[in-house]
């Protein structure tokens, strides 16, 4: 079997073009036939055998689409030229085709599992390509920016080298902001037996920090008994399971329920993050061999879709559309809350318009499933690559385009700025804040 011949633009990444000068053959065959015989099994193979390269998943594929349907994008292809020659020639490949299926799998597909919907045998193509990944990793043939963070999650266990002092001052800088809401709003700290463990990703503290404060305003005009550690364990970004490290991957999704476990909380509170939802949800425990998470785990979205649903958050003047959204897939196509994120959409927005095609069948935002980490060398690639996303959200007519996840809301920015769409773009805590009603008696 022949990988299919491609034409890239050259792109430098210096751990790609480094470590794939030291690999052997002996080196590659080993890791190769011990990934497969000792962490596969009969999924595997069964996608393998089953697939009949009828090609209809490359509809399914932003990256087909946005690229002049080029049949090298598409899902088959991706696939058939990887793992299915790793198969075919019992890993005895050379370092050439090792660091193209890195390409392949880290900086052209998104394991979004969008393409798996229109697989007539409903083939997870997603899953083989992070077996793809998987042995990347092991061959340290990883993408240099997307290792970097993992290296970050192992030194740190968090993906932006915050340090402890900062990740404390920065908790109490935004209590403050917080105030500026509500006045008696409160980040509490290490208050154990508390009903949520709110937790959030590296890139909050670091870059959005004013999330931070929102969430403070919000848990005080909803009532809710919460906290936040202050030790490491307070970030579940976890990228490692995107690296394909899922030993790193392992060890951050367990400090994550050992600290809720040690403040005794009765459910943890994921912030909007699909990828971080993912790897506390499935990813993390399934490795780790849990029947299901020791502590219940809910998203933003399941959050406040209750708390609104409830009444303990009312809202006093919704926000002015035409206003669009953008499902994130890890927890709308894979965890199905699609509903919930239109009920709360149309609750806070006056004129919400929605996109076409959407919830479970829209496009991947093309930044998450770890795309967007893979950095700045890759990112011409990737964002030609969602085309059909800028095009999508420009039918919308609207002005903003709320992302209820971190790598939506990175990788949608940079479709915005490079099609030129005038958009904004917010986190649903941004909208939900402004369109609240604070209670008299917490009014400044």
């Amino acid at each position: 079997m022949k990988p299919t011949i491609v034409k890239r633009e050259p792109v430098v990444d210096d751990a790609l073009d480094h470590c794939a000068t030291k690999l052997t053959p002996e080196q590659i065959e080993k890791v190769v036939n011990e990934v497969i015989d000792k962490e596969t099994g009969g999924r595997l193979w069964t996608y393998v055998n089953t697939c009949i390269h009828c090609g209809l998943c490359a509809e399914a594929c932003q990256w087909y689409l946005s690229n002049d349907r080029d049949v090298s994008y598409a899902p088959v292809t991706k696939v058939k030229d990887t793992i299915w020659v790793m198969l075919e020639k019992k890993g005895k490949v050379d370092a050439a085709f090792i660091k193209r299926c890195s390409e392949i799998a880290h900086t052209e597909c998104n394991v979004c599992r969008r393409c798996g919907m229109y697989c007539p045998f409903g083939i997870d193509i997603a899953y083989m390509m992070m077996v793809v990944r998987r042995i990347c990793a092991k061959l340290e043939m990883v993408p240099l920016y997307l290792q970097d963070t993992v290296h970050s999650h192992a030194a740190t266990m968090n993906q932006m080298w915050v340090k402890p002092d900062e990740w404390i001052d920065t908790l109490q800088w935004q209590e403050e902001e917080g105030q500026g809401y509500v006045p008696s709003a409160r980040l509490p700290l290490e208050k154990e037996g508390a009903e949520v463990m709110y937790s959030v990703i590296g890139p909050e503290p670091k870059f959005l920090a004013q999330l931070l404060g929102n969430i403070t305003a919000i848990m005080k005009v909803a009532n809710i008994d919460w906290t936040m550690p202050a030790t490491a364990g307070w970030d579940n970004s976890n990228m490692a399971m995107y690296s394909g490290d899922f030993e790193v991957m392992a060890r951050v999704e367990r400090l994550h329920y050992e600290t809720a476990q040690r403040l005794k909380v009765k459910k943890i509170v994921m912030g909007e993050c699909g990828h971080a939802f993912r790897g506390a949800e499935y990813d993390g425990p399934t490795w780790m061999g849990w029947m299901r998470p020791p502590i219940p785990l809910i998203h933003a979205i399941s959050f406040y879709y209750d708390l609104i649903i409830s009444g303990r958050i009312k809202i006093a003047k919704k926000a002015e559309g035409p206003i669009t959204v953008q499902d994130p897939c890890n927890v709308i196509r894979n965890a199905g809350l699609g509903k919930k994120l239109r009920y709360i959409m149309n609750a806070v927005c006056e004129n919400f318009v929605d996109v076409t095609p959407n919830d479970r069948h829209n496009y991947c935002c093309n930044a998450g499933g770890g795309v967007i980490n893979v950095g700045p060398p890759w990112k011409k690639k990737r964002v030609q690559g969602n085309r059909i996303k800028a095009e999508q959200f420009k039918r919308t007519g609207a002005h903003t385009i709320v992302t209820p996840c971190h790598n939506c809301h990175s990788g949608i920015e940079d479709i915005v700025n490079t099609y030129k769409l005038g958009m904004h773009v917010k986190f649903f805590s941004e909208i939900l804040i402004e369109a609240m009603e604070i209670p008299e008696d917490l009014q400044p």
